[in-house]
């Protein structure tokens, strides 16, 4: 056996330091030498041919012992040369690297994968350094842990780079153990394993690792940086608003302004030319010729005026929409009445159908008769000569209610249905000898969605168009339509006929003040006495105990307002109402003004039939308060 084999038997001693064989053969050769001895001490002569017998006897004993100590000694010879050959299989064939080397370094055995990892065979291996073949920069931890190893005793594990005959490096895993051989020589037991994939994944994942670090860092720099950004834009946006909002202030205002300076003229105009018209004596043809264009141009500018408002209200949110259930018959009566002159002028038979339905809508009544009627009188002004016009309710579910109205027109071409709903375009029709202003349907269109509605429209050229809204259904409401006092009230208007009714008027626009003199001088039961300003107007009031109050809104001073208030704070002057007279006609002013306590608010220009109307509505109640004063 080479040296190789004898070291590699060290590690199959028994306790005593010997290897099973040789004690079995060290037993058997002090057996043998002491028969010899005991043979040689027998003295054949002095002994009887018993005692020789017995000595033979034991003889032949040993023979028979010491061919069962060799039969052993064969048995174990094979025994171990099976462990022999099983251990060097282990040993070569291991997926690990076995080295032992001196105490100085230097590789005395390598096994099969040992030399594999060095790309070389295992004799060229033998009395080479261990060091030797350590990458430069990992030596430091070898000689490092080798000196751990003989100072401590302790098993050594770590992890350096080879090089292989090439030069390449490998990663491997090193387990170091120091024991003794027979001879009680110090070897170095050296385990390696290729631990390269391992490295390369772990390589991979710090690199891996590094990009997402670096990732996470440029995604942080463009998140701070997009947060800075976003407040920036933030705050350039609130700047916007903030801008957006005053120019909405500023607009709304504009608006107001405009209105009131466009219909402050405007009623001088229209009021004086319905005074022209239904005086004494009457008008000549071409006298009535000319006041019918002034009124109907004069009328069609305070609707344009009108429009162009609302819209304009709309579009910046600031129109008002009260939602509350409303009976869509009575809304419908309303809007036969109201559209019935116009039908008359154009000769257009308009039919309702489920008129008495008892439908109840969720919706704000005044803008919906606004929807209804202006589909209704684009159905007649646009309709063939001697049409028709059919109103109709359909309900499409459970919660929404349809209303269409159709027509039998020259109906409507796809590229005009595409256009239908943007302001100021007429489709064409501008040429023609009906007036409009192009923005009643986009009106229409955004007063049904801002009660959460909808429009559409079916039309086919030559046949007429179906113009159609749909609405929230309201749970049904009872009305009360009894008005408590009725009885008495027409009472004390038949006692108080003859009585001459005072109504003062405060106003500081000469032409308006000029404009309901002229109106009220054709009642011949009206007393009007005027005041330029609040101030004179609260104080005539005390004084004349007026029974009714006439008052503009935007007066020198101190506005109606304001009037109104010192008014209904004092007890001489509380129970008067007061009506509005202003040409500020946007819906929330009006609202406000509503809620600040007048009786009722007019708009300019004057319809006269509307003002006089008003007048009597506020007679009646004065009268009313002051009978149950005096009860």
């Amino acid at each position: 056996m080479d040296k190789g084999d004898t070291t590699t038997t060290g590690s199959m001693l028994d306790d005593d330091g010997k290897l099973p064989r040789r004690r079995i053969e060290d037993r058997a050769t002090d057996e043998m030498r002491g028969g010899r001895k005991a043979l040689a001490a027998i003295n054949i002569e002095t002994h009887s041919p018993e005692a020789i017998q017995k000595i033979v006897h034991q003889l032949q004993v040993h023979q028979i012992e010491l061919e069962m100590q060799n039969e052993e000694l064969i048995r174990a010879q094979w025994e171990l040369e099976s462990s022999r050959i099983r251990y060097f299989d282990l040993y070569d064939l291991a997926p690990v690297g076995y080295f032992t080397l001196s105490e100085h370094g230097l590789i005395v055995e390598a096994n099969l994968m040992a030399a594999k990892m060095f790309g070389c065979g295992r004799k060229e291996l033998v009395n080479k350094a261990i060091s030797s073949l350590i990458y430069r920069v990992d030596q430091d931890v070898y000689y490092l842990n080798r000196q751990k190893l003989f100072t401590c005793r302790d098993p050594q594990s770590y992890e350096i780079r080879i090089v292989d005959i090439h030069g390449a490096p490998l990663w491997v895993h090193v387990a170091a153990t120091a024991v003794k051989d027979v001879d009680d020589v110090t070897l170095i037991r050296m385990v390696i394993t290729d631990i390269s994939e391992r490295k390369q994944v772990e390589h991979t994942l710090r690199e891996s690792e590094e990009r997402y670090r670096k990732e996470q860092q440029r995604l942080d720099n463009i998140l701070h940086n997009s947060n800075i950004e976003l407040a920036n834009a933030t705050t350039l946006a609130e700047k916007a608003s903030a801008v957006a909002e005053k120019a909405n202030l500023a607009k709304s205002d504009f608006l107001s302004n405009m209105s009131h300076e466009l219909r402050t003229p405007l009623s001088a105009i229209l009021g004086f030319a319905q005074l022209i018209d239904t005086g004494n004596p009457p008008l000549t043809p071409q006298q009535k010729r000319s006041v019918d264009q002034i009124l109907r141009a004069g009328w069609y500018l305070l609707d344009l005026i009108n429009e162009i408002l609302d819209l304009a209200l709309i579009e910046s949110g600031k129109l008002s929409i009260s939602l509350e259930p409303v009976s869509l018959s009575k809304v419908l009566r309303d809007c036969q009445t109201m559209i019935e002159p116009l039908a008359e002028k154009h000769r257009i038979q308009v039919s309702f159908t489920d008129i008495e339905a008892n439908y109840f809508v969720n919706a704000d009544g005044t803008r919906l008769k606004q929807v209804i009627v202006n589909l209704m009188s684009n159905a007649i002004k646009y309709n063939k000569k001697n049409g028709t016009v059919v109103v109709s309710c359909i309900q499409t579910s459970s919660e929404r209610l349809r209303v269409c109205v159709e027509d039998s027109g020259e109906g409507l071409l796809p590229e005009q249905v595409a256009q239908l709903f943007q302001s100021f375009n007429r489709l064409g029709q501008e040429h023609k000898s009906e007036q409009g202003t192009g923005i009643g349907l986009v009106m229409t269109k955004r007063l049904i969605e801002l009660m959460d509605g909808e429009i559409g429209l079916e039309s086919n050229p030559g046949e007429g168009s179906n113009f159609w809204i749909e609405i929230n259904l309201a749970p049904h409401k009872q009305i009360n339509t009894k008005k408590p006092g009725v009885h008495a009230l027409e009472k004390s208007l038949k006692d108080s006929q003859t009585a001459l009714q005072t109504l003062l008027y405060v106003e500081d626009d000469a032409a308006n003040l000029m404009l309901v003199e002229d109106i009220v001088a054709r009642r011949e039961d009206i007393f009007l006495i005027t005041a330029p300003d609040s101030l004179s107007g609260i104080e005539l009031a005390r004084v004349e105990q007026p029974q009714i109050i006439l008052m503009d809104i935007n007066l020198p001073g101190m506005n109606g307002v304001t009037a109104l208030k010192i008014l209904l704070e004092d007890p001489l002057t509380k129970d008067i109402p007061v009506i509005a007279l202003s040409a500020n006609a946007i819906p929330t002013d009006i609202e406000q003004s509503l809620r600040a306590g007048f009786f009722r608010y007019l708009t300019k220009p004057i319809k006269i039939d509307e003002f006089l109307t008003t007048i009597d509505t506020a007679l009646k109640f004065a009268a009313e308060t002051r009978n149950e004063k005096y009860q």
